[in-house]
């Protein structure tokens, strides 16, 4: 089943949840979008500091991939369900936490930004403004590429959006990527 995504993955979460979907398919999952992914992140490489990324729920490495045609290639990762996947495209270790992880702690870096591509709209809303706490602890910027438009991080108290691109898909679909800064 190697990136197929025939059902659609937003079905595949809702057929078998998100921690199992992971489970079965996590050492193939292939981002259906990386051209949308790819796209946004050369657009913005004025507005978002490339020199040291946190690649979060960083799937198969798709950004880490994408910063390293770019010229970039300090970035880490950080998946509970793909490490190995990560690990076998980018080469480097992979942290393995979750939000609830991040949530308590136990990411300790200092990044120029955070990415996280298709995984925030995942997060519990009572956890997402503790989890976007602890991102910021980590990193002045956090970007969120996303097909949705959840989550609108602006809602949050303290979070500014600093800019907000879109790409489109063959089939004219959005997919954002917004840029935020801490106002604390």
């Amino acid at each position: 089943m190697k990136g197929d995504t025939s059902k659609g993955i937003r079905n595949l979460y809702s057929e078998l949840g998100v921690e199992a979907y992971y489970r079965l398919h996590g050492e193939e999952y292939a981002n259906p979008h990386f051209p949308q992914v790819r796209e946004l992140l050369r657009n913005n490489v004025h507005r978002i500091d490339y020199s040291h990324v946190l690649d979060f729920c960083c799937g198969g490495g798709e950004v880490s991939l994408v910063l390293r045609e770019l010229g970039f290639d300090h970035s880490e990762g950080c998946d509970p369900y793909t490490q190995s996947l990560f690990e076998a495209n980018i080469g480097r270790p992979c942290l393995s936490w979750s939000f609830q992880d991040v949530i308590q702690g136990k990411l300790q870096g200092s990044y120029s930004a955070v990415i996280c591509s298709f995984a925030m709209h995942l997060c519990p809303e009572k956890q997402l403004y503790p989890l976007v706490q602890a991102l910021f602890r980590c990193a002045p910027q956090l970007v969120i590429l996303t097909p949705h438009k959840r989550p609108e991080l602006e809602r949050l108290e303290g979070v500014e959006l600093a800019f907000e691109d879109v790409a489109l898909t063959g089939r004219g679909k959005k997919v954002r990527g917004k840029g935020y800064g801490w106002g604390f």
